[in-house]
């Protein structure tokens, strides 16, 4: 992975994100060595949103299966009736 410095950024962005938009590959932003901050382009990062919210919910899931909080299909379609018919 690429990592430019702050100073970099701040003094060469037009170039930096012209790079970004065509390699897709994310940047790591550095100050005073420390990694800070990636770049990425809109595109990817909303996939990695999408990609939480799906990750977020089996974990959900799997914890409602842990704790025995589950429903049987005909009692989910008793509680969901309201909205099915």
């Amino acid at each position: 992975m690429r990592s430019e410095l702050v100073t970099t950024l701040k003094r060469q962005a037009t170039r930096i994100l012209a790079d970004l938009h065509e390699s897709k590959e994310p940047i790591l932003i550095t100050e005073h060595g420390v990694p800070s901050a990636y770049l990425v382009d809109a595109p990817s990062f909303e996939l990695m949103q999408e990609r939480m919210r799906i990750l977020d919910g089996i974990a959900r899931g799997e914890r409602a299966l842990l704790e025995k909080r589950t429903r049987t299909h005909d009692q989910a379609k008793r509680r969901m009736k309201k909205w099915l018919a």
